[in-house]
């Protein structure tokens, strides 16, 4: 296990930044999902850390040592790659026991790894076939239990499971899970993929055109969005953004209006701000046939239908929206009639589109303010 920290790490190609002050730091054994969208800087940010791409500026330390100008092969990692990476004349057995010779392990050493390895990623009875006898699945097990094998302090795992159906990715990130449970290494792990990073990660790093814009546990990413963009990129559908304002307790949303709890009212005053951009996620809104107390109107688009689900698409005062409801009976060009949960939204300023906070922390610190 390792403790990893970047320190206002950049990457320079030419006159074009791809990588922007990156700072955070990884404790030892701990599994960090690096997610974003293709070019964000999250592939490029993994290369530094396993020493294949230099590193323009900053400092990259493990366990308190600098490693910048420290070779990939000395700093005790092991890497998965997206395309397997898998040696074609090479039996699975003599591509995963590859490294294992090259450090000059003992015949006795190697073959109990590769037992052990063996077993645990279910490729019994396959040591003695060639890559291209092996179903996609299989190729990727080969490539993880490569990187295993070798027990490092650090696995590093380029978007392993992007080639793979949807039932294989599913068992693919339980051995994945098992791995860690066994050895428990430091993980850092590429994806675009929502399901892997919340499933598997202990705490998850978005980038954005290769700036960090958070890193927290999945459920704060997800439940309490750092920024508009975390907001939007986050979930399937992500969360609606329309621009607010906040007026004698309502926020309204063009001519439409509805009233705020008292608990926003009294942040949002401290907060001294009146305009705002009003997130809310397409599954904490209720769609009514008719009008009730504090509901917005807006007018059905389209309709998604996702099997259990439905995806209402909607406008409101010019702006699109999108609601999950279980009502399969709307139509496209229906009125209707939607609520907010008072408890799930969000205000982003317009000024920086950071989350202005929660009422919640707010309170908490009031009261431990009045009882000293």
């Amino acid at each position: 296990m390792k403790e990893i920290i970047l320190e206002n790490i950049c990457k320079v190609y030419g006159k074009n930044e791809i990588i922007k002050n990156l700072n955070f730091s990884i404790k030892p054994g701990e599994k960090i999902i690096l997610l974003g969208a293709s070019g964000c800087g999250k592939s490029t940010t993994l290369r530094m850390v396993a020493g294949l791409d230099d590193i323009s500026s900053g400092n990259l330390y493990m366990d308190g040592q600098r490693v910048n100008d420290i070779v990939s092969g000395k700093r005790d990692i092991s890497m998965v790659f997206q395309n397997y990476a898998l040696y074609p004349h090479m039996t699975v057995a003599d591509n995963i026991c590859y490294g294992l010779k090259i450090q000059k392990l003992t015949d006795l050493e190697i073959k109990s790894r590769l037992q052990a390895v063996v077993k645990m990623l279910e490729l019994y009875g396959l040591e003695d076939r060639k890559p291209k006898d092996l179903s996609g699945g299989q190729r990727q097990r080969v490539a993880l239990a490569r990187a295993v094998v070798k027990r490092s302090g650090v696995l590093l795992l380029d978007e392993p499971l992007s080639n793979l159906d949807a039932q294989l990715r599913v068992h693919a990130r339980k051995e994945l899970m098992k791995i860690h449970q066994a050895y428990s290494q430091t993980f850092i792990y590429v994806t675009h993929d929502q399901v892997e990073a919340m499933t598997l990660a202990d705490r998850v790093a978005v980038l954005n055109k290769g700036r960090l814009e958070v890193i927290d546990t999945p459920q704060n990413v997800y439940n309490n969005p750092a920024n508009v963009f975390t907001a939007k990129f986050i979930g399937s559908p992500g969360s609606n953004i329309w621009p607010a304002h906040y007026q004698d307790g309502y926020v309204h949303i063009g001519k439409q209006k509805v009233k705020l709890p008292e608990f926003w009212n009294a942040y949002i005053g401290q907060k001294n701000q009146r305009e705002f951009y009003l997130g809310i996620r397409p599954e904490h809104m209720k769609i009514y046939h008719e009008q009730k107390n504090n509901t917005f109107i807006g007018i059905i688009k389209y309709i998604e239908t996702y099997g259990n689900q439905c995806g209402v698409y909607f406008m409101v005062e010019g702006c699109e929206g999108i609601i999950l409801c279980d009502n399969f009976s709307l139509k496209p060009g229906q009125k209707i009639y939607f609520s907010l949960d008072s408890k799930k939204i969000h205000l982003f300023s317009k000024k920086n589109e950071n989350n202005i906070g929660y009422p919640e922390a707010y309170y908490d610190n009031l009261y431990k303010y009045q009882s000293v």
